[in-house]
């Protein structure tokens, strides 16, 4: 009888080196690109956020019996930004939860054994991807807001105070939450549960929590949508308001922890477990 040993090979079988992060970079690369919904939905994004800000400088200062002026809002109008927040998410998330639902997640363990370095390079990509995308988005928004008010001689410069503040907030909001979708992806790794999760935390839970009680508050400005409408918002609060307001500095710690936790947290769970 032949027995098992005899016919396993006495030679180690050559792997090849280990995938350099560049690598796997250049991989999480290609397979974003080939998703033929990315591009489509990518600019819709961009038709949808750009079309929204010409309609809200449109609206506001047709209603306005006063002089025509800049308001951030004009340019950065909540409705198109809570629809980039919304879609900036869930394509983070699909990066993750594609490959959980196709199977092709087993073959990239096996391929990259590091599943901490894959996670890594799956943030890279999409930070990289969505600071693209938001950059166009939010000085598009900024570009169409001008040309309406430049016609009524009512343009402002970018010096004028708040607006470069409301513009970088605006670039880094789609990245910061394509990032934090893409987190939970590799936390829950099902589809519907991720979307949920997202939708929840990013945009129904900070008005849940009002600025009226300090407790309230405070949950509301840990919120990134909550820090965004801060960041863009120009005016000082009211001295005699009895709600809490925001600082500055506050809201950009927000902006920053956000991404950088849950990544982190996606990279030592994505670690201690099976695929």
């Amino acid at each position: 009888m032949t027995t098992l040993a005899s016919v396993l090979p006495t030679t180690p079988v050559s792997t090849g080196p280990p995938a350099r992060f560049r690598d796997l970079l250049a991989s999480e690369w290609i397979k974003m690109r080939s998703l033929r919904s990315t591009p489509w939905t990518i600019a819709l994004t961009v038709l949808f956020v750009l079309g929204s800000s010409a309609v809200a400088t449109l609206a506001d200062n047709a209603a306005r019996s006063g002089p025509v002026d800049f308001l951030p809002y004009d340019a950065y109008p909540p409705a198109g930004y809570w629809t980039l927040i919304l879609v900036a998410s869930s394509m983070g998330a699909l990066t993750v939860v594609s490959e959980y639902s196709s199977g092709l997640i087993r073959t990239t363990a096996v391929a990259v054994p590091a599943r901490g370095a894959v996670v890594l390079a799956k943030a890279a990509v999409t930070a990289a991807l969505w600071t693209a995308v938001g950059t166009v988005i939010s000085t598009g928004s900024l570009l169409v807001s001008q040309a309406i008010l430049s016609g009524r001689h009512a343009g402002v410069p970018l010096t004028h105070t708040g607006v470069l503040r409301a513009l970088v907030a605006s670039v880094l909001l789609a990245p910061a939450c394509a990032l934090i979708g893409l987190s939970l992806g590799v936390l829950l790794r099902h589809s519907a549960a991720t979307m949920v999760t997202s939708v929840v935390t990013l945009l129904m839970l900070p008005p849940m929590f009002s600025e009226s009680d300090r407790w309230s508050a405070d949950i509301n400005h840990a919120m990134v949508s909550a820090a965004w409408k801060r960041l863009v918002q120009s005016w000082k609060p009211d001295p005699g308001s009895l709600s809490y307001t925001a600082t500055v500095p506050g809201s950009w710690i927000v902006y920053a922890l956000w991404p950088l936790i849950t990544v982190a947290l996606a990279v030592l769970v994505v670690r201690r477990r099976d695929v």
